[in-house]
């Protein structure tokens, strides 16, 4: 579980951020001064990456947050059984099994030869990003 230590005022929509140990992609954020001698706040609201779980948190600007470091991937699909995908990773070429993912157009491009993106950290895995096969 790689993850690197940032200022929240330096943190952006679409990147990602630890909450309650759980890796989230940013969707909102709102920056407040509260009166003349406080410091800026910030409220984060986020998307949790592997639980479609929504979390918020309200920090100071110049607090720490940690930020997970995500590996970005490429894999093939070899089979397709039931609702598994059965896939090899183009880089080390190990085979792993994932479950077939929820967005239905992700879904609509996974077939057997087919290449996709998937987003990895500690022992989580979840496609992003699909290619047509051959």
């Amino acid at each position: 579980m790689e993850k690197k230590i940032v200022e929240v005022r330096t943190l952006k929509v679409g990147k990602y951020i630890l909450i309650d140990g759980v890796p989230c992609k940013i969707q909102s954020m709102t920056h407040s001064k509260p009166g003349k001698h406080g410091g800026a706040r910030v409220r984060i609201d986020a998307m949790g990456i592997f639980e479609d779980t929504k979390k918020s948190m309200i920090k100071p600007a110049s607090d720490k947050a940690e930020v997970p470091m995500m590996d970005k991937r490429t894999a093939q699909v070899l089979a397709v059984v039931g609702d598994k995908l059965q896939m090899m990773d183009m880089e080390s070429y190990e085979t792993f099994e994932m479950p077939m993912p929820d967005d239905a157009e992700i879904k609509s491009f996974i077939k057997e030869g087919a290449e996709v993106m998937y987003l990895q950290w500690s022992d989580k895995k979840k496609i992003t990003q699909a290619k047509g096969g051959d």
